[in-house]
């Protein structure tokens, strides 16, 4: 498996976006959900990155939006097929050494409870939930959550 920065335009991250689309709508209405759009993926403050298998076939993707003072995680999502391998805790450590490095000191998302494998996923790798941040306000169907690094 290999993670790297790419384009959310192309058309594997597209795929995936997709697909992370896909599974938040069968949730959550449109007013519900904050995921980035492509082109706000593609925006300079945002890195977009990729996980592909040892064929190159994309597999997941996650954004780390830096937002100044903290880096917000976007459009975290595994293929179907790759649920359950470990790649969506593998994109976090990635987002978070990646974020660590470029001197930030702390993770936040926001997420809803009825995406229960992410929560559940979230709270496993040291999330601890918050209340709203930045421009969030508090939605019944929101879960917002944070990790120092």
């Amino acid at each position: 498996m290999k993670i790297a920065v790419e384009d959310p335009l192309t058309e594997d991250a597209l795929k995936l976006i997709d697909g992370s689309e896909a599974a938040l709508r069968a949730v959550y209405t449109p007013d519900e959900c904050f995921a980035y759009s492509p082109k706000e993926l593609a925006e300079p403050n945002v890195r977009f990155y990729l996980a592909r298998d040892d064929q190159g076939a994309p597999m997941g993707c996650v954004a780390a939006a830096d937002m100044g003072d903290y880096i917000e995680v976007k459009r975290l999502f595994v293929s179907p097929d790759a649920q359950g391998t470990g790649l969506g805790r593998a994109l976090m450590a990635h987002l978070e050494a990646e974020a660590k490095a470029a001197g930030h000191s702390m993770v936040r998302l926001e997420t809803g409870d009825l995406l229960v494998s992410a929560c559940a996923l979230y709270e496993r790798i040291g999330y601890v939930r918050r209340g709203p941040f930045g421009d969030y306000e508090k939605a019944e169907a929101s879960t917002f959550m944070e990790k120092a690094l």
